[in-house]
């Protein structure tokens, strides 16, 4: 469970990074249990700050984690025209939430997470992320985001899938059947916004994804973002549009209106370049 070796996490998983490892010297141990689902543990690491681990794969950092979250967030809403009414599937540490209750337009944002002590344990030791739990426009539900999703048709506008990586209870996540069920729960010209792993690790299982994406929305993107203590550095976002003419790139919130919510790592031009490809990266998906 906790994969700690004088005094150092190693980030071991041989079946979705084979032959890397991805290392934080730890100053402390705060928590570690094994929920119903997963093990969960969080360290005080020497230069990454406080750090959240699910079944021995990094979540987030406090030194990075405002990338994730706040790409994952803005990429979608910030695609759509007026995105009222807003569903987070997973982001159980609050991060997500964090970043979508800030924008303007939305209104309601409800949340999925299945694991509850995720959401208690980041309360504790993660208020910093957590704090999104705390917001008025915010329902949290603890359940299964299927079976939610099963139960609200046509109520999104956007849903954002902030999960973990496909092993586990996320991997349902990743599937077509998945991407089948959240068009039902959209409105018309809703957009997704799902954790789409790493083009360097695995090229052909992220365009297998998309693919299923492609059964159910007319427009689909990939885009990135850094985050340091992701697996090579980086990670994707798989996006969909029921709206056959949506333009990704192109982001429907002003730098002044983006300004004033006060973001980190997000902005316009960040928006706009995360659509922007290395070339084998664009002719295996798109050509």
């Amino acid at each position: 469970m906790d994969s700690l070796n004088n005094g150092w996490f190693s980030e071991l998983q041989a079946d979705l990074w084979p032959g890397q490892s991805f290392s934080l010297k730890v100053k402390e141990v705060i928590h570690k249990e094994k929920s119903r689902f997963q093990d969960i543990q969080i360290v005080e690491t020497e230069t990454y700050g406080r750090c959240l681990i699910l079944d021995g794969i990094i979540q987030c950092t406090a030194r990075d984690e405002f990338s994730y979250q706040e790409m994952i967030s803005f990429l979608p809403l910030c695609a759509h025209p007026n995105p009222k009414k807003v569903l987070i599937v997973g982001g159980g540490d609050g991060g997500v939430a964090r970043e979508v209750v800030k924008h303007p337009l939305v209104e309601e944002v409800h949340q999925v997470e299945i694991d509850d002590r995720v959401v208690e344990l980041s309360k504790q030791y993660l208020p910093a992320m957590a704090c999104g739990f705390a917001n008025e426009k915010l329902k949290l539900t603890i359940g299964d985001g299927f079976d939610y999703m099963k139960k609200h048709k046509n109520e999104f506008d956007v849903i954002i899938t902030d999960s973990s990586d496909p092993i586990g209870p996320a991997v349902s996540l990743f599937q077509e059947s998945y991407y089948e069920l959240m068009k039902h729960a959209l409105k018309e010209d809703g957009i997704v916004c799902s954790q789409g792993g790493s083009f360097w690790l695995d090229l052909d299982y992220i365009k297998k994804t998309m693919s299923g994406c492609k059964e159910h929305f007319a427009k689909v993107a990939y885009a990135v973002t850094s985050v340091p203590s992701y697996p090579c550095g980086h990670i994707g976002f798989v996006m969909g549009s029921l709206n056959k003419n949506q333009d990704f790139a192109t982001p429907k919130l002003g730098k002044s209106e983006i300004d004033a919510i006060d973001l980190r790592y997000y902005s316009s031009e960040v928006h706009s370049a995360a659509f922007a490809l290395p070339r084998w990266v664009q002719k295996h998906f798109y050509e």
